[in-house]
């Protein structure tokens, strides 16, 4: 039977639908792309915003629209967080939560054996075990993704990820060694290693985040990176420890939210301004030429325009390499979406728009200083202009001219000028 996984929200999602695809695979179920016709579709969900539970709906009304005789399963975050979505749906044939998700196979034969409409979604539990999933290929990409970690204990008040991944849960650094290990057997040149809340990563089981990273580092000589991580988990020791290592990418991804105290505070976030600052500064002082990018929430209930001021003049002060920049989205379950101040879609959209200026001018000078350096970039694709694409150690795009065919290289490429967003370079010797 053919079968196809369409896949919303983030990299964890991303790395699980390889699992999926791995174990269909294996029994005999044929894959094909995401725009084919699928005796079987499957849409691994995400649930973090409003939006992102629309965009699945959506795609379920196409997928049963344009072909009406496939099984439809739905699986992921909005499986899990609200397992009656299969009542509100009745295009979903399988409603599959995410600690049913290995059993996607043998729920399937069991759907077509009965042919009637399923939902399997068990709770979390405080006791359950990390899911190893074993995944060696991304589909021929050069960078590959390993989920380390699973689930998250800090219940931010606009977040509903909490119910839908259970609490803190941690691989075995055997995991990380075996499957490093795997994926440099199979031509990768980066990992790039993920998880809900990645840098919480051995609170639940005794290791260090640390810990993971050294594993990584040391299971082989291609390049580590992190997913995005939680500001006050990177203290100086584990700054230190793992600037230790030559392949490990020096880009932080620090989730800021705001550069307002009091927004903060009602977000529930757990450290100030000044202390994601002190954090900064330490990475700066540990690494050379790192990379500090973020992810800013704009239009949060009770955000004052003082309140929105603040944030943007942190965003000016601390000089991110990028930032992604989001309006609030109420989110059902979540002790935001009860708070009073609720901000307008105009508001919303307004302060959007002057947060991604200061950004933007942020991003601009970080850019600049990267001309003149000459920096290993792992080449990706070549685009429809004629320039290989692909990424430094600390996640500067660059495009650059070759003769040859370098997909999949790492070249060193000195970086001549800075425009939009990326450098243009040129192959060094």
């Amino acid at each position: 039977m053919k079968v196809k996984i369409i896949t919303l929200g983030c990299k964890v999602n991303q790395f699980e639908t390889q699992a999926m695809l791995s174990a269909l695979s294996e029994n005999g179920y044929t894959i094909v792309n995401e725009d084919e016709p699928a005796d079987v579709s499957v849409i691994n969900s995400c649930a973090v915003t409003k939006v992102s539970e629309q965009k699945a709906v959506k795609l379920i009304h196409r997928l049963r629209r344009e072909n009406p005789a496939s099984v439809i399963v739905l699986t992921g975050c909005m499986a899990q967080a609200f397992p009656d979505c299969g009542d509100r749906l009745p295009e979903v044939d399988i409603v599959l939560g995410n600690k049913r998700r290995g059993d996607l196979v043998p729920v399937l034969e069991g759907y077509f054996a009965k042919g009637a409409k399923l939902t399997s979604v068990e709770q979390y539990k405080r006791s359950d075990p990390y899911e190893a999933l074993f995944v060696d290929d991304f589909m021929n990409r050069t960078r590959a993704y390993l989920k380390i970690e699973d689930g998250c204990n800090r219940f931010c008040s606009y977040c509903i990820i909490p119910y839908a991944r259970g609490r803190v849960r941690s691989c075995t650094l055997d995991y990380i060694r075996s499957e490093i290990a795997a994926f440099a057997k199979n031509g990768y040149k980066e990992v790039v290693l993920i998880g809900i809340n990645l840098s919480s990563f051995g609170s639940d089981n005794g290791l260090k985040f640390s810990d993971a990273i050294a594993a990584a580092c040391e299971s082989s000589d291609i390049r580590i990176r992190l997913g995005s991580l939680e500001p006050e988990s990177m203290d100086m020791d584990t700054l230190q420890t793992i600037a230790r290592y030559r392949n490990f990418c020096p880009q932080f991804h620090l989730a800021l939210q705001s550069g307002c105290d009091e927004t903060l505070r009602r977000m529930n976030r757990h450290y100030t301004a000044s202390e994601y600052e002190e954090i900064v500064r330490n990475i700066r002082s540990v690494f050379e030429n790192p990379s500090i990018t973020t992810d800013v929430m704009v239009g949060f209930p009770g955000e004052t325009e003082d309140e929105f001021k603040e944030s943007v003049g942190f965003v000016r002060k601390i000089g991110f390499a990028r930032v992604h920049i989001f309006p609030y989205s109420r989110r059902a379950g979540t002790a935001a979406d009860k708070a009073p101040g609720q901000i307008s879609p105009e508001v919303k959209k307004e302060r959007a728009a002057l947060m991604a200026k200061a950004a933007g001018s942020g991003m601009a000078e970080f850019l600049a200083s990267q001309v003149g350096r000459t920096e290993n970039v792992l080449i990706e694709t070549l685009n429809k202009d004629g320039y290989y694409e692909g990424y430094t150690m600390n996640y500067t795009q660059v495009y650059v001219r070759s003769e040859a065919d370098i997909t999949g290289l790492v070249v060193p490429v000195k970086l001549t000028s800075a425009r939009d967003e990326l450098c243009i370079g040129e192959l060094s010797d």
